[in-house]
């Protein structure tokens, strides 16, 4: 896990966190990471979980594909006290991360509120696509237009 978090130390990161890292967290991070570098922004995402999951979400995975980002090197991560600390901004996404269940101390930037893909159809796995990347673009926009001096 120390290399994970020495490769990712770096101001502008962004920590999406759920309970299982299996989906939700998974797709912000390749969504957010593959607009950032679209838009030339120095901005980086990584995901973890609570608990951590064994595998990504085949659906998640295959909603991201859909629209040409690939998820391939992520695999599910357990949340450090690291990467916490490494992160601009910690997003949950909506999966009653518990505080009690947390190994680390988490200071939530804000809470997203997304549905659970886990056992649902395609379909609402690419509703559930489609939310995230709006609200990664905000995201991007917000950090952008408040990047910190470096």
């Amino acid at each position: 896990m120390k290399a994970v978090v020495e490769s990712f130390l770096q101001p502008n990161m962004v920590l999406f966190v759920c309970v299982h890292n299996a989906g939700r967290s998974q797709m912000a991070e390749a969504i957010f990471n593959a607009s950032a570098k679209k838009r030339g922004l120095d901005l980086r995402a990584v995901s973890a979980g609570t608990v951590g999951g064994s595998s990504i979400n085949p659906l998640a995975r295959d909603a991201t594909s859909e629209i040409g980002i690939s998820m391939d090197g992520q695999r599910p991560k357990v949340l450090t006290q690291e990467l916490v600390d490494a992160s601009r901004v910690v997003i949950t996404m909506g999966c009653g991360v518990d505080a009690q269940a947390c190994p680390a101390r988490l200071l939530v930037s804000e809470d997203w509120g997304l549905d659970d893909p886990k056992g649902q159809s395609i379909e609402v796995v690419r509703v559930i696509r489609d939310e995230i990347s709006r609200r990664v673009e905000l995201l991007l926009d917000e950090m952008s237009a408040d990047k910190p001096a470096q």
